[in-house]
């Protein structure tokens, strides 16, 4: 007989009273659910439905609860002195250590204890669920369900089917996934499930555009966030969550999936590391912190010492680069004088390449990033041994209708078309092999890692035909396989079909 994830009477035992397990009973309580805590640390279960408690009451203080809610939930809250004791539940959650060998324990112990149709279910952010599985006897009724801290907080939950994994439990997860008040998604048993994966191309590709040289951390982070819309820098985002979390993760991924260079981090992760910077943990990052953790930010954006230049040569036609000289009155000279700025908009190729294909002269070449926008945060960039003043010139021209004028040294595609471009050739691979669906892959970005688009839909928003543009000038220009497109998206630009379309 199959369980009935809708019933009024629903019961949720959670193995382990940290902060995960914590957060999973919270929700489950207040969701209407039954919920009893087990901790092998002696007074953890209770000491957990203390700190429920008083997070339900901050809750009802600040009015986003109702007070019978609040206290209806909290009635909900027990304990277990044992795993026995989870016996009658009709879901048991493992929230515990990082360990495959204690989980395949405690999973065993929990087969012989809860009812047939009873499921156990998995928060491990690491672990494949069909290796924990594999020391099981009825692996049908083991999946994943794994929550993000903090859970209250974090509306995302990844379903994860493993291999054995029954669709009658996926389908009675995700009823209860949404009972809780969560954002379910379905996803394959595959190394970093979905958020863990789709979040490395970010901090990866930023990585790499750092340790090329190209621009310091501090840039880099300041062009995500004000030209791009993403809440934190991809170097403020490693040094939140923690170097010893993130760099150990990328390389788990990068090996569970047989060194595809896609995923592949850079020796700069490492040696942070090894260096014991591992963020705002040790107050030593890639940025320093003061005492009470507040970021310390150097200032970004480069000096300008020239005037606006009063006339440019454009490089080649671009109906928004046009509009953009006609925004700062600038003259657009017909044929070239042999000394005023070319500008230009390439798509994912440097002003190297971009003059050697054109014949023009290096010098004089500055490219401008109209494609990711210059309103908020402009990035110009220009050829080894170009002339300073043409090049400041230009930035004195951008500094008139931008927020922030960034200057680079030469990359084929700036710094975010090229980040934008492999977390959208991510997703799109994600797609690809069936991790998840394209639209759950999007939310799982956005609610999971709060990017302002998901990946998928990035390429659309970037243009699915300019994204593959992007990724084909960056393989060409530096031979590399890391930026092989994905199928999914070389398909559908080519067939001008919408990044959804399913196959």
């Amino acid at each position: 007989m199959a369980l009935d994830p809708g019933k009024q009477d629903l019961k949720v035992g959670v193995v382990g009273a940290g902060a995960m397990g914590r957060g999973i009973a919270q929700v489950s309580a207040t969701g209407g659910m039954s919920v009893v805590i087990f901790d092998a640390a002696e007074g953890a279960a209770a000491a957990a439905v203390d700190f429920i408690h008083s997070m339900v009451d901050r809750t009802v203080e600040k009015n986003r609860m109702q007070p019978d809610e609040g206290e209806a939930a909290k009635s909900k809250l027990g304990t277990a002195s044992s795993l026995e004791d989870l016996k009658d539940c009709d879901l048991v959650v493992e929230a515990i250590v990082e360990n495959i060998d204690i989980k395949r324990q405690v999973f065993q112990s929990l087969e012989k204890i809860v009812r047939p149709d009873a499921i156990i279910a998995s928060n491990t952010s690491s672990i494949r669920i069909s290796s924990i599985a594999s020391a099981c006897t009825h692996r049908g009724r083991i999946a994943g369900l794994h929550f993000f801290n903090p859970v209250p907080l974090m509306k995302l939950v990844e379903v994860i089917n493993g291999t054995d994994t029954s669709a009658k439990v996926t389908q009675a997860l995700e009823i209860i996934g949404k009972r809780m008040g969560r954002v379910p998604v379905i996803v394959k048993d595959a190394p970093g499930f979905l958020v863990n994966l789709g979040g490395r191309a970010y901090t990866t590709e930023a990585l790499r555009i750092v340790s090329e040289g190209v621009a310091s951390p501090f840039e880099v982070d300041a062009i995500m966030r004000d030209a791009c819309g993403f809440r934190m820098g991809p170097f403020e985002l490693m040094d939140l969550t923690g170097i010893d979390v993130n760099y150990p993760v990328s390389q788990i991924i990068y090996n569970g999936y047989f060194q595809d260079k896609r995923l592949s981090t850079y020796p700069l992760h490492e040696s942070m590391m090894e260096a014991g910077r591992l963020g705002r943990k040790t107050k030593a990052g890639f940025y320093d912190y003061a005492e009470d953790g507040t970021i310390i930010r150097p200032e970004t954006g480069s000096s300008i010492s020239a005037e606006p230049a009063t006339k440019v040569v454009l490089a080649e036609p671009s109906e928004s680069l046009s509009a953009l000289l006609r925004e700062t009155g600038v003259a657009v000279l017909e044929t070239d004088d042999g000394s005023s700025p070319i500008v230009a908009d390439p798509i994912g190729e440097d002003c190297t390449a971009l003059s050697n294909r054109l014949g023009l002269d290096s010098k004089r070449l500055v490219s401008i990033d109209t494609h990711t926008g210059v309103y908020s945060h402009a990035t110009v960039m220009a050829a080894p041994g170009a002339d300073d003043g043409s090049v400041q010139s230009v930035m004195a021209l951008m500094a008139k209708v931008s927020g922030g004028v960034t200057r680079i040294k030469d990359c084929p595609g700036f710094v975010a078309q090229r980040i934008r471009a492999m977390i959208a050739n991510l997703g799109c691979e994600m797609a690809q092999i069936g991790v998840a669906t394209p639209e759950d892959i999007d939310k799982g970005m956005k609610l999971g890692l709060n990017y302002p688009l998901g990946s998928v839909e990035l390429a659309e928003n970037m243009g699915s035909r300019n994204t593959l543009q992007i990724l084909e000038n960056l393989q060409a220009i530096t031979g590399e396989d890391r930026y092989r497109p994905s199928q999914w998206l070389r398909r559908r630009a080519l067939l001008e079909l919408p990044i959804h379309t399913p196959d």
